[in-house]
């Protein structure tokens, strides 16, 4: 069951509804013929017949974070030390910056190598070689 979106407002308090939905990602356009004929303010909204709002049916997600970032903008700064860090590790330890093989179960393989990498980097870091070499013989 597909989730509806909040319908949008047009200019002088009139209704819209949705007039049809098409494509895979649902793209929902809404559009009033009648209001807008009859609209005084329609040279403010469009030059055409009627104005159409055509809205994704997830934009309504977008909007809700998009409000939650401007309330606190310290939840992508705090996502961005704890999550983004070991890209930019790899990115700078490795040289990682860019996948050269094409494909996604290409490029699925090239990152999974990378992260096993990384992985048995930062391991060896944190507990040393000795820790390792006797976790790997137990």
């Amino acid at each position: 069951m597909r989730r509806r979106t909040a319908t949008p407002a047009l200019p002088g308090s009139a209704s819209i509804r949705s007039a049809s939905e098409k494509g895979v990602h649902c793209t929902i356009r809404y559009g009033n013929r009648q209001a807008c004929r009859d609209c005084t303010l329609k040279p403010q909204c469009t030059s055409g017949t009627a104005r159409t709002i055509n809205r994704w049916e997830g934009e309504a997600v977008l909007d809700r974070m998009a409000e939650r970032l401007a309330t606190r903008p310290d939840i992508l700064d705090r996502r961005r030390e704890t999550v983004e860090h070991p890209f930019g590790s790899i990115k700078q330890w490795i040289n990682q910056g860019a996948f050269l093989t094409r494909g996604l179960a290409s490029v699925n393989a090239d990152f999974s190598l990378t992260s096993i990498a990384y992985n048995l980097r930062r391991a060896i870091t944190i507990l040393g070689i000795p820790a390792m070499l006797q976790a790997m013989q137990t």
